[in-house]
């Protein structure tokens, strides 16, 4: 029998289909790189209050272990970097060897009622004790409660605590808020706030 001269052509895809793929490619990007960008950025903040938490739950159980009472303050420590450390010698500055946690430049904190955070007033009226205006640094005194430090004592305020707000600016127009609250018993609890205004306890 002769030999069939018929030939399967091989083909490529034309300028048309890939010029499709790349925009349909595009399209799905722009949608959920922003969604991506925010969960990054929510999970670092959510961190940076973890580790915030940790450090001033390190400077209750110190105070409570050396009857003392503790500071947790923040500097600029280091190339412009602000960090919170716990103040060990009472000196009012950052000494070597004083525990510290350096803070990503991009997050903001601010403490006490006047924060600007969503729906601020009225989570703060939710927590039901007096917060801490902002003009003292957080510190626990011997019994790790929340104190106020003076030149050689820890004054305790019954019924007064302190809230720590922070905050992490994006591209997308959306800013995660976390707040690390220090009730009046010395217990620590992590809150975030949902998009629409929310907060929500996590710890």
């Amino acid at each position: 029998m002769p030999a069939s001269n018929t030939q399967r052509k091989t083909q490529g895809f034309t300028l048309l289909e890939l010029m499709l793929v790349v925009a349909v490619i595009v399209i799905l990007a722009a949608a959920t790189v922003p969604r991506l960008m925010n969960t990054v950025n929510d999970i670092s903040l959510r961190y940076a209050a973890s580790d915030l938490s940790g450090l001033l739950q390190t400077a209750r159980m110190q105070a409570v272990r050396r009857n003392t009472f503790y500071t947790v303050q923040s500097a600029v420590i280091g190339g412009g970097q602000t960090s919170y450390f716990i103040d060990i010698p009472k000196s009012g500055i950052y000494a070597a060897g004083d525990p510290v946690l350096p803070l990503n430049p991009s997050i903001t904190v601010c403490q006490g009622a006047l924060c600007g955070a969503p729906n601020g007033a009225a989570f703060l009226a939710g927590l039901n004790f007096a917060v801490n205006p902002g003009i003292e640094a957080p510190s626990f005194n011997a019994r790790g409660l929340p104190c106020f430090a003076a030149a050689a004592a820890c004054p305790q305020t019954p019924g007064q605590g302190f809230v720590i707000f922070m905050s992490k600016p994006n591209n997308t127009g959306n800013v995660p808020w976390t707040a690390v609250v220090i009730n009046p018993s010395g217990r620590i609890q992590l809150w975030s706030c949902d998009n629409v205004g929310t907060w929500i306890q996590r710890d």
